[in-house]
């Protein structure tokens, strides 16, 4: 205030040192107001019961796999308080109604992170960004297929691996079987006895 009396001269020397800083905080608070409107309205659940709402029975064997798919766009429009503590809890209760875990669940759930990393609501992103001069619009047209990639990727690794189960219902493959071809039929059969016994002996 002594070395810069005038408020427009305040502003310079503050916007010419702390342009990055001041972007960040605004954007964290703009973050926590859409965060705290998505909570407070009730609008994460909502969103939570109309997802399993859309869900086939059908489907329901499946619950893994559409979860960390899902998780994607969730994690990218939500924050991760909203999403892990409003979303997750009643995709965990209407997994269970299929035998599903919610261990299993939880994994599935995560499976969508790198997704979040392109997200508005995350401040190192906009930090990083801001640093190296670009917009997080330019970074976000780059990254969006690799993150998608990235993420089927894991989802997959996931199923190979036993983490999450890709058909729940192994006795009825008739139900878990959505091919026609018997070729095509005999591939899902011998890949899901595959994941079959990866899980027994896990």
């Amino acid at each position: 205030m002594i070395n810069y009396p005038n408020l427009e001269m305040q502003k310079r020397r503050i916007l010419a040192h702390s342009g990055n800083a001041l972007i960040v905080v605004l954007l964290v608070f703009a973050a926590g107001v859409f965060a705290g409107i998505f909570s407070g309205t009730k609008m994460v659940d909502a969103i939570a019961n109309g997802l399993v709402a859309i869900i086939p029975a059908s489907l329901g064997q499946f619950f893994p796999v559409i979860v960390g798919i899902t998780s994607m766009p969730f994690t990218f429009v939500l924050s991760n308080d909203a999403y892990y503590f409003g979303v997750l809890p009643i995709l965990a209760e209407a997994a269970s109604a299929y035998g599903i875990s919610p261990l299993e669940i939880a994994r599935a759930s995560i499976l969508g992170q790198p997704a979040h990393l392109m997200s508005p609501l995350v401040a190192s992103t906009i930090l990083l960004v801001g640093m190296v001069d670009k917009d997080l619009g330019e970074y976000q047209k780059f990254a969006y297929k690799w993150v998608i990639l990235t993420s089927l990727i894991l989802t997959v690794l996931a199923i190979i691996s036993g983490a999450i189960s890709f058909c729940k219902v192994y006795k009825s493959l008739s139900t878990c079987l959505l091919v026609n071809d018997p070729f095509q039929k005999q591939l899902l059969r011998t890949f899901i006895n595959f994941i079959d016994v990866r899980n027994n002996n896990s």
